[in-house]
């Protein structure tokens, strides 16, 4: 019998386009995403985004790794207790603040206004509000990512491929390539959480940016779309019975009830 699935790894992105943050396990609640997870975004010019009365909008309205590469390259850490963000540039602490209060968002502005003057379209602003999460989708998920499908992607580049790149919530190991296909509309459990996968992925330009060194170094989305028809990596799911998730659980399918 094959090994069973399992986490390999956990991320979340308090700030979206800023740094990924590994956890060691993770509390899923029903219609919510990982603690904080793009609870943050940086507007780039005025986006009549209403914090009050907060709705969904396109990334092209932020700061993100699809235009701005160079965003890789900073190194940020959330503290959940304080709501301090730290910024690291050039191995040094550049900006520090509480994201929740008007100082703090300011002097994580300053930074951007300040540094990258020329590489943004307007007055950057911190964004938050009421719970909203500023995913790619309208819609509170958890992004999972399979490693298999990763390995076969550097197959078809032939270059490694940093998970980092795909910058997803779940790694899973343990899974044959492009298997997270067929669970689209099904249920999976990690332990006592559930959550139903509700869509595929579709990749953009962000993939191509290496975490590490911040370069736009390969062309995946054109890469999937030659080898197989799509440029489509990983799924979206949404926890439906909440519970505590960590590195090593075994994540599982459950059988289509048969009508």
């Amino acid at each position: 019998m094959p090994s069973p699935a399992k986490i390999d790894s956990i991320y979340r992105y308090p700030v979206k386009g800023l740094t990924p943050e590994q956890l060691v396990r993770a509390a899923l609640n029903p219609g919510q995403t990982l603690l904080a997870d793009r609870r943050y975004a940086i507007e780039n010019g005025p986006s009549g985004f209403d914090p009050a009365e907060p709705k969904w909008m396109p990334k092209p309205h932020f700061l993100m790794l699809m235009r701005d590469e160079w965003l890789a390259d900073l190194r940020t850490h959330f503290d959940d207790a304080s709501h301090v963000l730290t910024i690291r540039h050039n191995g040094a602490i550049a900006a520090q603040g509480d994201l929740e209060t008007p100082d703090g968002r300011a002097a994580i502005e300053n930074f951007f206004a300040n540094v990258f003057a020329n590489q943004i379209k307007g007055r950057p602003k911190v964004l938050s509000g009421q719970g909203h999460s500023f995913s790619d989708v309208a819609r509170k998920v958890v992004s999972i990512i399979n490693l298999a499908s990763v390995r076969a992607i550097e197959n078809m580049v032939d270059y490694p491929v940093h998970p980092l790149r795909f910058r997803a919530n779940l790694y899973v190991e343990g899974w044959p390539a492009w298997h997270e296909f067929d669970l689209v509309d099904r249920i999976i459990t990690i332990g006592e959480t559930r959550l139903k996968v509700v869509k595929r992925i579709t990749r953009c330009a962000a993939i191509n940016v290496d975490p590490d060194t911040a370069q736009r170094d390969l062309a995946i989305p054109q890469a999937l779309m030659r080898r197989l028809g799509h440029n489509e990596c990983g799924i979206y799911a949404e926890v439906i019975s909440g519970g505590n998730i960590a590195i090593g659980d075994t994540i599982a399918a459950e059988e289509p009830e048969l009508l």
